[in-house]
């Protein structure tokens, strides 16, 4: 898909047929069987490192796509492959069926931000975004056409003229991203291009770059460390560790049904409370300690005696009388409370020496709560999930399951 025909100037009458007709290419190429990016078996060794093991991943065209990953998981080794700044040891890599492997960068016609923005201090805004334009050797009146309107899409217009040293931060990665798209790349990388901003200004741009990319239509692929970032921004997110895929799925999925104890530890806040299985099926019951026993469902089958950790995110979580009428419940003795503004985090001492968070409003529950306290604990049986103790590469079998169901 191309957003921007390669030899057609845009006029100013062009603009709104301009959006319409790349909004319809893609939910059109989005039903066709072609994915926007494929990543076949893809490997990369440093000696004997393996940085990136194994990894296969189809992308929708149109579709947002965040790679989420701790330092060294390899998600901007993968990402640099993407572009073409990293070759691959093994594995193809396909752009609209087209594959790109072995091409250099810049015969990719693929968008890329950089962490640190990389544009040209010396040169002006307007002459920073017309760059790669102008090693295409386009028509200046086309040039010139392309480049205002790239300008007038991230809002900055106005200061074609300025260099990028009288700009804000924000206004520089805008600055990049117009010369992402500005000469319509059907695919558009982003490696942590929001990582230099303070929070507020983060926020604002993580919409923005919503915006502009349900605008284009374009298909992305997200570099972030920030989980709230990834589940915010992605349709899909790629969670990363150890050079595999632990798993792919959207937001929700990751955040309520963790593949494994990896990817519930990684994805936001969460309890993990260790047990032992003492009945089987896909929904059994494990002890926590001597004093408690529990239902959980899960995605497999679990034998008698298997150990389990059981996932929990603390706003599911109960105390009091609310808790009296929850499926689970146990005893536990509030450790601390924490005030964090809107909620406050309690802290619960619970069977087997092991300790419990809740997240309550400072508008009701938590006003009751005070350190030393008795309390039982209750949650639904719905809101919880088991998972194993697998290792990420041990797990990337299962997470390529979860891959394959999310094609």
């Amino acid at each position: 898909m191309r957003v921007v025909e390669p030899q057609r100037a845009l006029g100013a009458t062009d603009k709104a047929v301009e959006f319409s007709a790349a909004g319809a290419t893609a939910v059109s190429r989005a039903a066709a069987a072609t994915p926007s990016l494929r990543l076949d078996s893809l490997c990369k060794q440093y000696g004997d490192f393996g940085a990136v093991k194994t990894v296969s991943l189809d992308v929708r065209q149109g579709e947002f796509v965040t790679l989420l990953g701790p330092s060294g998981s390899g998600k901007t080794t993968t990402l640099m492959m993407i572009a073409g700044f990293v070759d691959p040891t093994s594995g193809r890599i396909r752009v609209d069926g087209r594959d790109v492997t072995d091409e250099p960068p810049h015969r990719r016609n693929i968008g890329m931000v950089f962490q640190n923005y990389a544009l040209f201090p010396h040169l002006t805004v307007y002459k920073n975004v017309a760059f790669p334009l102008d090693v295409r050797k386009l028509p200046s009146p086309e040039i010139r056409e392309r480049t205002m309107l790239a300008l007038e899409i991230v809002k900055l217009k106005d200061l074609a003229d300025r260099y990028p040293a009288q700009l804000s931060g924000g206004q520089q990665q805008r600055v990049a991203l117009a010369r992402a798209i500005v000469f319509g790349p059907p695919l558009l990388l982003m490696d942590e291009p929001l990582g230099a901003l303070d929070k507020k200004l983060r926020e604002h741009m993580q919409i923005e770059l919503l915006k502009i990319k349900d605008q284009l239509g374009v298909t992305v692929i997200y570099v972030t460390h920030d989980q709230e970032e990834a589940l915010v921004m992605s349709d899909r997110v790629v969670v990363m560790a150890n050079g595999a895929i632990q798993q792919v799925g959207r937001p929700d999925e990751l955040y309520r049904r963790p593949a494994n104890r990896f990817v519930a530890d990684f994805i936001g806040e969460t309890n993990i409370i260790e047990g032992r299985v003492i009945s089987h099926g896909s929904s059994p019951t494990i002890s926590i300690g001597s004093a408690a026993q529990v239902r959980v469902p899960s995605n497999r089958a679990w034998t008698s005696g298997e150990r389990a950790f059981l996932v929990l995110r603390p706003e599911c979580v109960r105390l009091g009388g609310l808790a009296e009428a929850c499926e689970n419940r146990m005893q536990g003795v509030v450790e601390r409370v924490i005030y964090v503004g809107d909620v406050s985090r309690v802290l619960i001492a619970v069977p087997g020496g092991q300790t419990l968070s809740a997240k309550l409003q400072n508008s009701g529950e938590a006003r009751s709560v005070m350190s030393g306290d008795k309390v039982t604990i209750g949650w639904e049986s719905d809101a919880t999930w088991l998972v194993s103790d697998l290792s990420a590469a041990a797990s990337h079998s299962s997470a390529m399951q979860g891959m394959e169901a999310g094609r």
